[in-house]
């Protein structure tokens, strides 16, 4: 079984940018994206993956994922997948022995950044980088799949 454990953050400041190692572009949709389970495509480096992924605390998930054709993969972002579709630059930082996904959005949720980090276990510390702000792991409006339902752009003018 393929388990994946995650915690998401805002960040408090971009001092992060003068650590970033590298940087990824990423378009993905989605095929389903209900609240406990997700089908996505996704695009990144001329390259293409399906990925199943289920939660049930926004933390410890089960997660599976699969190359595919790329021209499969263009033909249902274009054709299946809902909208909107998400851009995003994925940035990572290396820190205190753990890697950071550093997300960028653009378009309908630009503004938003979001740092992501794995874990082996759910009791595993880290080291909170001082750019890292609040925890936001188990808000469900942070996931990219409802974020692909409601915009960052949407909800953030409601706050």
């Amino acid at each position: 079984m393929a388990v994946e454990i995650e915690r998401k953050f805002l960040l408090s400041s971009n001092a992060w940018r003068e650590e970033v190692e590298r940087s990824l572009e990423m378009k993905q949709g989605y095929l389903s994206r209900d609240a406990q389970s997700s089908v996505r495509i996704r695009l990144c480096n001329g390259k293409a993956d399906i990925n199943v992924k289920s939660t049930r605390d926004g933390i410890y998930r089960l997660e599976y994922e699969y190359p595919i054709p790329l021209d499969d993969a263009e033909e249902m972002l274009r054709l299946v997948a809902h909208r909107p579709i998400i851009h995003k630059t994925r940035h990572i930082v290396h820190r205190g022995g753990h890697c950071w996904e550093i997300d960028e959005f653009h378009g309908e949720n630009a503004g938003l950044v979001v740092a992501e980090v794995e874990l082996q276990s759910r009791e595993e510390q880290i080291e909170r980088p001082p750019w890292l702000g609040r925890e936001i792991s188990t808000d469900a409006r942070y996931y990219n799949s409802n974020l692909s339902k409601v915009p960052y752009s949407a909800w953030k003018e409601q706050a």
